[in-house]
Parts: structure tokens; sequence; C-alpha cells
């Protein structure tokens, strides 16, 4: 799929296409038209994004059926801790270093971060989703009432990035929930934390890494990335705490200096009112804890969730190792 950069708006001729499952008279587009004629499309133009958007069974099944198990730690991290993955990591960096190397100066995140995120999300570009956008999005925001008012703000954002960008909004393809591009950004996320990192007039993280690198970036830092600080320390089995310091959720809810331990096996550096906790993982050995910190948690803002903010962590650890290797 090549986006095509246009001028201005684009004709509601170039929107056309074949209708099969029609939204434009659906009940529960009524309200959505009326927003949307408020934020300046008009009427044609809407009914023609609501025609050609094709309702997805497969979309409904996949966001709500239940995992068949929680994975642990130890089956969550051989996913995204791969030789394969490093290598591609690696080849990705390599490839990108210019690029990465502006981000982490401009930006303060550093690069092996960035290259980790895009690496966990779509394999460094390689796998960014097959379905439709406007499929996605006008599935779940009229056919799955669950959570349809979450993805009914997306599909305005959705288009409204779509005219903003000048690119027709029937061709962009991403996850089954509407995520797009390297970063997996949706669309609200798209218009707030992306950015045209190559200055050439058009924020495209659907195909460019040069402005995806730098939107992953700016997003992490818009979320409190704080340059220089670290992410986690692991701590031994004779160091572990005890579950009462194990909080749930993913808020810092300690103090450096609250945490029962040596500022030598927290952090050294940190303020002793740094924030921090301590989380809990089933590895292969059985269980290991960790105690994390500001960027950590930064890096849950993409993704929350522990796991996915390690595995994030390890992978960045890897390929940071990877290339200091001969």
């Amino acid at each position: 799929m090549r986006l095509i950069k246009a001028a201005g708006l684009v004709a509601v001729s170039v929107f056309a296409t074949a209708v099969i499952a029609d939204y434009s008279e659906h009940p529960e587009a009524i309200a959505f038209k009326s927003d949307l004629l408020e934020s300046g499309f008009t009427e044609a133009e809407i009914n023609t994004f609501l025609a050609g958007a094709e309702k997805k069974q497969s979309i409904i099944d996949a966001i709500s059926k239940p995992a068949e198990r929680v994975l642990e730690w130890k089956d969550y991290r051989k996913i995204f801790i791969t030789d394969r993955r490093i290598k591609e990591g690696l080849d990705f960096m390599r490839e990108q270093s210019e690029t990465l190397a502006r981000a982490e100066r401009e930006l303060g995140v550093p690069s092996e971060i960035i290259a980790a995120i895009i690496g966990v999300e779509t394999y460094y570009g390689r796998i960014t989703g097959s379905y439709r956008v406007i499929d996605a999005l006008t599935t779940l925001a009229f056919d799955y009432p669950k959570r349809a008012p979450f993805f009914k703000k997306q599909l305005r954002e959705y288009l409204m990035l779509a005219k903003e960008q000048g690119v027709d909004p029937m061709e962009p393809k991403g996850s089954y929930a509407g995520a797009m591009g390297y970063g997996q950004f949706m669309p609200s996320s798209y218009r707030a934390y992306a950015i045209d990192f190559d200055d050439d007039e058009f924020t495209d993280i659907w195909n460019n890494p040069v402005d995806a690198i730098g939107s992953v970036g700016h997003y992490l830092k818009r979320h409190g990335w704080i340059e220089g600080q670290p992410i986690v320390n692991e701590l031994s089995e004779t160091d572990m705490v005890g579950s009462e310091w194990l909080t749930s959720g993913l808020k810092l809810d300690f103090t450096v200096g609250e945490l029962p331990l040596k500022r030598s096996e927290i952090a050294a550096g940190l303020p002793s009112d740094a924030k921090a906790k301590v989380i809990e993982l089933q590895a292969e050995a059985g269980a290991k804890q960790w105690v994390v910190f500001n960027n950590f948690y930064a890096i849950t803002r993409y993704n929350h969730s522990s796991m996915y903010a390690m595995a994030v962590t390890q992978l960045a650890e890897a390929l940071a190792q990877g290339l200091l290797e001969p």
C-alpha cells in the first residue's frame, strides 16, 4: 500500500468505493454524522466514507474473544526476545542510524528504546496489520457496543487525520483495532504525537521510518520520559521484597527512599523522592523482581502492561549490546 500525498482537501470522488455494507444509514451513525458535520465535513463526504466501509465480523470476533490463557512473563518474553527480532532490530538500527541518533539527541530517548518499541509493535515495520482502518473503526464504533464511545472517537480522529494529511481514508491498513504504521498509533495518538521528522510537510508513520522513529520518541517524551534516568534494576534473590511491597496496577506507588532497599540496590544517583515501585514476574527459574522507575512507567503509557514495558526494555538491552559486539 502506498499512500498518495495530495494538496488541500481530497475530492469526494477519490473516496468512492463499492458499497458492501452501508453504514451511512446505520442507527448508531446518526449522531456521529452530526459531530462530523460540525468538524467541517459535508454530508456527501460523510455518507461516502460510511457507505464505503465494510462490517467485518472477524474484527468483532478478534476484539471480543477472551484470551485462552494469561501468559506468564516466561512465555511472553519468548515472543519478543528472540534471535530473529534482535537480528532484524540490529539491521534496522544500522539502516536508520542517523535518524535514531538525531531522535536521541533532540528528544532524549535512547535509540535502542525507540527501535525496541517498533520491533515489538510491528517487527520494525514489517507487520503493520491487514485490515482497512476504515473497516476496523466503523465496525467497532457501530457494531461493538461495549467500546463504541472509544471507537467513535477514534473514527472521527481518523477521518480528521486523513483530511489533514490529504490521504484517502479508504486505503490505510492496520490492526483489527485500527492501530496504524510502524509504531501502531491509534488515530488520536497519531494526531497528537506523530511528527514530521523529515520535514517534508507530510507526517507519515505508515510508510516512512524517519517519521515513525521521531514520532515514537516524541510520544515517550510527551509521556514523561526523563533523559539519562534508569528504567529498571533487577533485584537479587536475597534482596527481593515481601508481598506487601508488590502493589497492583502500573502507578509508581513509592519513592526510592520509601522502599526497604539500600540505595545501591535501587539506583545510584536518583534522589530519594524519585518515584519507584517493585514488580514481580514469573521467569523460567521462578519469581523475579525488579525496581522500576519513571521511564518504565513512560513505556507503559504506550501499552498499559508491565510485561510489555519489560519486553521493550530487555529487547532494547539486547540491541544495545548487539551494537557493541564486533
